[in-house]
């Protein structure tokens, strides 16, 4: 396992690639205030579900693997993820303008608890014209999210950090270990109402928002999350005793979560 991040430690990485707003020209200013993720929105479970998936939730927004809640130990203050960049792919026809995208993410908080959300990831859009492109971000919810000045292509490894040092100050790390450009970010919450409980870590594949609906999700093939591990107190805890979350939309689930190890689990999209 690895060791954990401190203050002291973090600190000392401001040199590294500088965060920035998303102002790269026309098409992240059509975003800079309308990109957006989301807490949990869960959705109720029905008679079939229950009988087939006990274990299992079901959210109109998420899929992945979430704490619902604290563990003895204290409240949830580090979370962290490996993932391989997806190349995805279009559902349907892209309409010019639209927003048809996915992305993949860790953070402490925005299931049981919505208040706030500290979280860092990787957007893949597709195109009307058929482009793929990728932004990586961070995000204090309910702000909108900030890019990172951070290039990533599908096949890429990505890792990533969320760090609480209290309920009002976090840090961000999201490194491409396949080129060894890494950027970081300290972050204050947004306001006294957004202070983080704590009370959740998640590691989740996200339909997010923009312009107040949630966009046209992708075929993202398969996301494999490894090294997955959070920190409360001073234990370290895998995945294996998180709640599974499959991504729902009208009456079809559209994801396939399977836990594979203490540390990795697959979200497959299965449209």
């Amino acid at each position: 396992m690895k060791f954990l991040s401190t203050f002291v430690t973090t600190a000392l990485l401001v040199s590294s690639t500088l965060a920035a707003p998303r102002t790269l020209k026309e098409r992240v200013q059509a975003r800079i205030s309308s990109r957006q993720s989301n807490p949990n929105q869960r959705l109720a479970t029905t008679d079939a579900d229950q009988r087939a998936l006990i274990d299992i939730q079901y959210s109109n927004n998420w899929a992945g693997a979430v704490y619902e809640q604290p563990p003895p130990e204290g409240s949830w203050s580090y979370v962290s993820g490996t993932f391989t960049v997806p190349e995805p792919k279009a559902v349907g026809e892209v309409k010019e303008g639209s927003v048809t995208a996915g992305s993949a993410w860790v953070g402490i908080d925005g299931d049981t608890y919505g208040a706030a959300i500290l979280q860092t990831g990787v957007d893949f859009y597709v195109e009307a014209d058929g482009n793929v492109h990728y932004d990586a971000w961070y995000e204090w919810y309910p702000d909108y999210a900030y890019d990172f000045q951070l290039k990533f292509k599908a096949g890429d490894v990505v890792n990533l950090v969320v760090e609480a040092y209290s309920s009002s100050w976090g840090y961000v790390q999201i490194e491409n270990l396949s080129t060894g450009e890494t950027a970081t970010q300290i972050l204050r919450a947004p306001s006294e109402k957004a202070v983080l409980a704590g009370e959740n870590v998640e590691w989740i594949v996200e339909d997010f928002q923009s312009g107040g609906e949630l966009v046209n999700l992708v075929d993202f093939g398969t996301v494999t999350f490894t090294e997955a591990q959070a920190q409360a107190g001073h234990k370290v805890y895998g995945v294996e005793d998180a709640s599974i979350i499959e991504l729902k939309q009208g009456d079809k689930v559209i994801t396939e979560t399977t836990v594979i190890s203490d540390e990795e689990f697959n979200v497959k999209y299965t449209g």
